[in-house]
């Protein structure tokens, strides 16, 4: 690193920790307070073994629905930015439009899961954060970082985001108002005023012994930060379970989110400033568990998702440069667990079936269909191992298997070294292959993506802190980038041979009881060095913005009545474009009502997540949530 790069990371080093010392001095210390989740003892929700949070062998972070209801954000997309190697990058805020990714991956690359049911989008990862679900139904967000074909099977090349949700304990009806505003005028259209943002949401649940039931309605307006880029979303969860006896339990789940927005800058700019976009995607899994025996447990199920997605290059022409999609992709899965007294053993089967209407893709179907079996034993002294392989058939790709390993060697009761390593694939999107629009064509050539990956790291875990420290080197072969020679010609997705990355990681999570109150902190950081192998001449679409740096640090804090949590982020690309941001939430709880406000990016920072789109500066929020429970 030259002389100049370094001095250009220490001043922003330098700010950061500058701001991070503001903000701890004027920071409540007495009012930090309880989290009611022990981490240690959740267990990992892979679809065959359960392996406890403190005995997984793999780089998992999790964040407590606790934790996130805490947090100075106000939907799924917010939260998943303090995940650490979490990428989150938005194209608006209140969750009109955004990118997740890990460890330097691409948004395609990464798999996302709602209770182990794949949601991911076959036309293209810009829907997979589709989700209606609220902050309130989430019981816990969990990270695995690096391949994961072996637990997940394809597309989760450089890990997978599972959303657990809240399993109904008692009756309950809530709402929850909030509104929002910069203070200041949208920019462009100042004659417009105040640029704001407006929600409600609503939800019922109903428990008895025999079934269980909720329900939320959530509601988001914006009249958007600069032109055209105002917002509108309707959003339905509902979840149900039923059990059956001891040994045997169902579970269903059904949401339907609306999104309409403008699309100013999204996705071609400058040229698309009259661009709108409408996605509507329905989203429904049922799943059943079955203990047949003391020690063999079958757990099926079936999901389904449908997206709708109208984008209308000319808002007020639709005659022309209008893309009109229909995809839908059913999943059908089966997992085993067989317990024996040296080990347990996994065992399942999964077929995905996917398909496309499209005014400029055509008409396209696939599937997709795995075997994967698993063990793991702690029988060797000191020693935890977990082996495994997935054997994939597509329709388009043919056979592929992807086999992994995971050792953990027990040093002392709290110190724990690790090591594994694994394959996985990413099979292209429908956009990748078919698209045909004037400023990006597909390319039905492309193969599908394979990565292998090897990482080591030291855990920690006693009664305050969990600790995890590790090092990564990933592989990925026919690595898949847009790019194009000159701005008057296409972007076109080509397999650009190896992606390489070398990778450090860092995270800790510090908590003390104290009388009436838990004092707690998370750390992470996060380093990447990557070597993308790109033909000289050409610009590259998206991984010009890879990150390079990435730190946080959260405070979460809660007595009785009051809570208050500052959340700071720091990202730096390798661009070396950089932007560290602040945001405060404080909480006021009477009988029955809370009241909150968040100040997000305090210090009114100027900075862009992804393409052309600057993101909102200081932004004011304040609530007023109602919650009846019969408990």
């Amino acid at each position: 690193m030259n002389l100049p790069a370094k001095n250009y990371i220490c001043a922003k080093m330098k700010t950061m920790l500058k701001r991070t010392a503001t903000l701890l001095i004027l920071f409540p210390l007495a009012t930090w307070g309880q989290d009611t989740t022990n981490i240690r003892e959740v267990i990992i929700n892979q679809n065959r073994l359960h392996i406890p949070f403190n005995k997984d062998n793999r780089n998992v972070e999790i964040l407590t629905g606790e934790q996130v209801r805490q947090l100075p954000v106000r939907n799924l997309n917010e939260a998943l930015s303090y995940l650490n190697g979490v990428d989150l990058r938005q194209r608006g805020p209140f969750g009109t439009q955004a990118d997740v990714s890990i460890d330097g991956g691409s948004f395609d690359q990464t798999l996302v899961l709602v209770n182990g049911a794949k949601v991911s989008d076959p036309q293209t990862g810009h829907h997979t954060l589709n989700l209606p679900i609220p902050l309130d139904a989430i019981d816990r967000i969990e990270v695995l970082r690096g391949p994961a074909a072996r637990i997940y099977g394809a597309n989760a090349l450089t890990g997978a985001i599972n959303i657990i949700t809240k399993a109904i304990r008692h009756s309950a009806v809530q709402a929850n108002v909030y509104t929002g505003s910069s203070l200041k005028n949208r920019a462009e259209e100042e004659k417009d005023g105040i640029y704001y943002h407006a929600g409600t949401q609503v939800g019922a649940s109903w428990y008895s012994e025999k079934h269980q039931h909720q329900l939320f309605y959530n509601k988001d307006r914006s009249n958007g930060q600069r032109y055209n880029t105002a917002s509108n979303a309707d959003r339905v969860f509902y979840q149900g379970g039923l059990a059956i006896d001891n040994g045997h339990t169902m579970e269903w789940l059904g949401s339907y989110i609306y999104n309409s927005f403008g699309a100013n800058g999204f996705y071609a700019a400058p040229g698309d400033r009259e661009a709108h976009e409408i996605v509507e995607t329905v989203f429904a899994s049922v799943a059943s568990k079955h203990r047949l025996t003391d020690r063999f447990f079958l757990s099926p199920r079936i999901s389904n998702r449908y997206t709708e997605d109208d984008y209308r290059y000319f808002r007020d022409d639709l005659s022309r440069a209008r893309s009109l999609h229909y995809n839908n992709a059913f999943s059908a899965e089966l997992n085993s667990r067989y317990e024996t007294s040296f080990g347990d053993f996994g065992f399942g089967l999964e077929s995905r079936f996917d398909r496309i209407n499209s005014s400029n893709m055509g008409n396209h179907d696939r599937s997709n269909h795995g075997i994967y079996t698993e063990f793991r034993t702690e029988q060797i002294e000191k020693l935890s191992v977990n082996v495994g392989a997935y054997l994939n058939y597509n329709t388009q790709y043919g056979w592929q298997i992807y086999p992994g390993f995971d050792l953990g060697y027990a040093l002392t009761q709290k110190w724990k070294l690790v090591l594994n390593a694994g394959s996985s694939q990413r099979i292209p999107t429908f956009t990748d292959l078919y698209l045909n629009q004037q400023g990006n064509i597909g390319n039905p050539a492309l193969f599908s993506e394979d990565a292998w990956q090897i990482e080591g790291a030291i855990k920690f875990t006693d009664r305050h802190l969990i600790g995890h420290a590790g090092f990564f080197y990933r592989d990925i072969k026919n690595f898949i980038d847009w790019i194009r020679a000159s701005a008057d010609v296409p972007y076109q997705p080509f397999n650009m041979g190896k992606n390489r990355v070398n990778g450090f990681n860092a995270n800790v999570l510090y908590s003390i009881q104290g009388h009436h109150a838990v004092y707690q902190i998370n750390m992470g950081y996060n380093f990447l060095d990557p070597t993308i192998l790109q033909p000289s001449g050409f610009t590259s679409k998206y991984n010009v913005e890879t990150l390079k740096h990435q730190a946080k640090l959260l405070l979460t804090m809660q007595r009785p009545q009051w809570n208050v949590s500052v959340a700071n982020r720091f990202n730096q690309r390798i661009s070396n474009k950089s932007y560290f941001l602040s945001d405060v939430r404080i909480g006021y709880t009477l009988p029955n009502f809370s009241i909150y406000a968040d100040a997000q990016n305090i210090f009114d920072v100027t900075y862009i997540e992804t393409a052309a789109i600057p993101m909102p500066g200081r932004w004011y929020t304040l609530g007023v949530r109602y919650e009846w429970s019969k408990n």
